[in-house]
């Protein structure tokens, strides 16, 4: 039902106007359909004007269809770019209001806190002050990881994401997270489990932008991992590609919203059980830079029993290296 469901919300120019929050007559979708009948009207009118000055029904009809060619050309490249801004006006009020949304709780729970820091109330408690401090600490922490990722997506979306690439061990990069993420996964009574293929060898991309995807996978599992759970990540080579794949056993994803998964802001119903703050930019952001890179990214999943993300990057076999 769905999809039946989607297919009719394109369709409809009047749910179309209301996605991009836009008046009937600044609508793309009603602006084409004013156009198409501009057009229909003029070639008729062309018609009847060339059988009263020409006599060949040969010409006539080249005539009308050289008329409606040109202007159904015309119409649809006003089109377009009338969609692209409406779309970019969309993206651009949606970019404000969740902006709005992520960055509202933590300062304002960095207002109260530090109001009542200023009081004086607790003063004599060093450790409950030192819990305040903390607190301060892991909002602002909170802020700075969520305009960091409304700024990567609106650099993916303006397609102005700047790419270095050179050669590097992903063995040693994903190593090396691993290893910042040992005190974050005992927190969570997490095990993370690192197997290597030997002999891997480098990689020619960015690796600034694959530390994102790979934190941003292994943030997810060890998150939304079940008690005393475990993550296995796996490097090994496929062909002409490294391969890497991250599996947990936790929440998994529920039925019928694996193709949301990679949406921006998506976030899975059962998911909040677990944390209950997150944009939903991980994974947009990180199969953006996947794509980027040239590369494949895919998961598998079923709720309550787990899930295993996994990308593929290509190897650059003229100046192939080993780690």
């Amino acid at each position: 039902m769905d999809e039946p469901k989607r297919i009719l919300e394109q369709l409809s120019i009047f749910g179309q106007c209301r996605k991009y929050n836009l008046s009937v007559w600044e609508c793309p979708q009603f602006l084409f359909l004013v156009m198409g009948i501009i057009i229909i009207s003029s070639s008729i009118t062309a018609y009847l004007i060339g059988t009263s000055y020409l006599n060949d029904p040969l010409e006539v009809t080249l005539l009308v269809l050289a008329l409606g060619g040109a202007l159904l050309g015309l119409s649809y490249i006003i089109m377009q770019s009338v969609e692209r801004l409406a779309e970019a006006n969309r993206m651009k009020s949606e970019f404000i209001s969740i902006a709005t949304h992520q960055l509202r709780s933590p300062l304002a729970n960095l207002r109260w806190i530090i109001e009542f820091l200023i009081s004086g109330k607790i003063r004599k408690d060093k450790e409950k002050e030192m819990e305040y401090f903390k607190i301060l600490k892991e909002n602002i922490y909170r802020m700075q990881e969520s305009i960091s990722d409304l700024l990567t997506v609106s650099r993916i979306e303006a397609a102005k994401l700047p790419i270095k690439k050179r050669f590097f061990s992903l063995r040693r990069l994903v190593n090396d997270i691993v290893s910042e993420y040992k005190s974050f996964a005992q927190a969570y009574n997490v095990k993370i489990i690192l197997k290597t293929q030997r002999n891997l060898p480098k990689i020619f991309s960015d690796p600034l932008h694959i530390r994102i995807v790979v934190d941003n996978l292994l943030d997810n599992a060890v998150r939304y991992e079940k008690e005393k759970g475990k993550v296995e990540i796996i490097l090994s080579r496929k062909g002409n590609n490294v391969y890497f794949s991250i599996e947990d056993d936790g929440a998994g994803i529920p039925k019928g919203e694996e193709k949301y998964i990679f949406q921006k802001f998506f976030r899975a119903k059962n998911i909040r059980e677990y944390q209950t703050e997150g944009s939903g930019l991980g994974l947009y952001i990180s199969q953006a830079i996947i794509k980027k890179l040239k590369g494949k990214m895919g998961f598998t999943s079923e709720e309550n029993i787990g899930s295993t993300f996994w990308f593929m990057l290509p190897i650059n076999s003229s100046r192939e290296g080993k780690p």
